[in-house]
């Protein structure tokens, strides 16, 4: 691990912004000009197709998927964003594991608030279903508010009485409306990326004046992760939003659900996303991919000798 690289990502995400808040078009724009500067693995193969009369990505190996597929939610607030710019994320999952994966353009606030993002994500799981594609197969993914869509629309399909997906990963999820964390105050300043100011100004979008003490919105603090299936949730601890990791994977392993909360020092939201720039992102990669291959593998070796 190096203390240079992160000092360097740390200072690249300080660099000065605009100041005063912007448009909503300024601010999908900046995001895009941003993760354009990440690096996407070059030995994936990308389409554009559409999953539950949504746009999509669908992204895969260069030799072909092996059998198994990632359904990935893209980070932005549930306000920025796309499957393109989630793409140094998809991508290296990809390459990594050998499954194909399809990255949803769901609904975006203002323009669609609350729970339009989450009815997108719950018809795309059941869209794979409903082709026949088996549960022990299919992986939850997501980064940021798509983190949060990961839990949250694991929770619906459970309300809906659908099987869920084999596994969760989650990479600096928001899973609290509420804003009631710690760290939303204790790394102020120390969160290269997030104030306070700025995540409750997007999360007013999408709330759109519901209330946020539910646990479709705050799963972190109020949620029953009864039966969900295995989960791995990796956060860093510049994050204002750490606490929603940390208190999620309490709420897990009260419910007795197989949980491993990756904790890693000095990096920023969804460091991830700088594979090929940080050490630490290419490991938390690694730990990510190993996740999904073990999980998918045996849940679906289970269900094919119990057949």
């Amino acid at each position: 691990m190096s203390r240079e690289q992160r000092a360097r990502v740390d200072a690249m995400m300080r660099q000065p912004r605009p100041e005063g808040p912007r448009s909503v078009a300024a601010i999908r724009v900046g995001f895009e000009e941003l993760m354009a500067q990440m690096i996407v693995p070059g030995n994936i193969r990308t389409t554009r197709t559409t999953l539950a009369d949504r746009p999509a990505l669908r992204v895969e190996p260069d030799n072909g998927p092996r059998a198994g597929t990632i359904l990935y939610f893209h980070g932005g607030g549930w306000v920025f964003g796309s499957p393109e710019t989630a793409l140094p994320l998809t991508g290296h999952l990809v390459a990594k594991t050998g499954f194909g994966a399809y990255s949803l353009d769901y609904r975006l606030a203002p323009e669609h608030p609350f729970p339009a993002a989450i009815e997108d994500t719950l018809s795309a799981y059941r869209a794979l279903l409903d082709r026949g594609e088996d549960p022990s197969t299919i992986a939850f993914a997501g980064d940021s508010a798509g983190g949060g869509l990961t839990v949250t629309t694991c929770l619906a399909a459970r309300d809906a009485g659908l099987p869920l997906p084999a596994a969760i990963v989650a990479f600096s999820p928001g899973l609290d409306a509420t804003r009631t964390g710690r760290s939303m105050d204790i790394k102020e300043g120390i969160d290269p990326i997030f104030t306070r100011k700025a995540v409750e100004r997007t999360g007013a979008m999408y709330l759109a004046g519901a209330d946020p003490h539910q646990p479709l919105l705050s799963p972190a603090v109020l949620a029953d992760l009864t039966g969900f299936p295995p989960m791995l949730i990796q956060v860093g601890t510049n994050e204002i939003l750490l606490d929603d990791s940390t208190r999620l994977a309490a709420r897990a392993r009260a419910a007795g659900v197989d949980v491993i909360l990756d904790v890693t020092a000095d990096v920023p939201h969804v460091f991830q996303s700088f594979a090929g720039v940080l050490d630490e992102a290419d490991e938390a990669l690694d730990r990510a991919a190993l996740f999904l291959s073990q999980r998918i593998r045996a849940r679906g070796a289970a269900h094919t000798s119990a057949r």
